[in-house]
């Protein structure tokens, strides 16, 4: 078995970005995000919620890191920022790896073993 790093367990961060990734309607804004700065008006139109719960939700994603806010006028633009999922992917990235070796294992396995006939069927 490989050895790898086991992912940091006990991290604030990356629990909010997991409670942040938790809502559907905030993974949504993340994809919006990814294409361009959006203003908050402009992240919560497909929604068909209030303003005040659209902020609610940048909010959670800003305390996670995943999103900034900049003020321009009387707009409010928010920007995706990537790098802060990189810790969640480091933890997904070692039990990708776990399963995937256990899997391999699986498959040597079943390709290796040889094929006996069933036990007390007669045809």
């Amino acid at each position: 078995m490989v050895e790898y790093d086991s992912p940091q367990l006990d991290s604030p961060q990356l629990d909010s970005v997991f409670q942040a990734l938790s809502d559907g309607t905030r993974r949504r804004m993340l994809r919006s995000l990814s294409m361009q700065p959006r203003s908050v008006g402009e992240l919560a139109a497909p929604f068909q919620i209030s303003l005040a719960a659209a902020s609610k939700h940048i909010k959670v994603l800003e305390r996670a890191g995943l999103v900034q806010r900049r003020i321009q006028g009387r707009t409010h633009l928010c920007q995706l920022r990537a790098e802060a999922l990189a810790e969640a992917e480091r933890w997904l990235q070692y039990y990708q790896q776990f399963w995937s070796e256990r899997l391999d294992a699986l498959e040597l396995a079943l390709r290796t073993e040889p094929i006996e006939p069933a036990k007390g069927k007669n045809k």
